[in-house]
């Protein structure tokens, strides 16, 4: 299952690692990708030595991240099932031109209209 994406967006924050348990280390980020009107805060987390990843960006750089999707269930003690959902990170590095999202069209005036349609009355189907 290819399950690898990038994204692009503006590092937004970057908390402490954690250590979880003996052999297990996390740090989550956040970053801030313009959906339209509405900024877009997405979490994101690396674990074990990619933790140092995050160490060489600063708050406010535009960042490119590698990520895969990971989900799991987990049983809580009363039997219920839980899903969580993970974007783990494992790769990091500046947004290089031409990399952000996709283009705003919203700019270029809409084509000129006239008998386009006239042009389609000779197809043979």
């Amino acid at each position: 299952m290819a399950n690898s994406y990038e994204a692009v967006g503006t590092l937004h924050v970057v908390m402490d690692t954690q250590q979880v348990k003996d052999t297990f280390r996390k740090r989550d980020f956040v970053l801030e990708m313009q959906d339209g009107n509405y900024p877009q805060h997405i979490k994101f987390q690396v674990t074990q030595d990619r933790c140092q990843l995050l160490d060489t960006f600063k708050v406010g750089q535009q960042v490119k991240v590698l990520f895969n999707l990971r989900g799991r269930p987990f049983q809580s003690k009363t039997g219920e099932t839980v899903y969580f959902t993970n974007l783990e990170a494992w790769r990091i590095e500046p947004a290089q031109a031409g990399t952000g999202p996709a283009q705003d069209y919203s700019q270029i005036p809409p084509a000129a209209s006239g008998p386009a349609t006239a042009d389609f009355d000779d197809v043979p189907f």
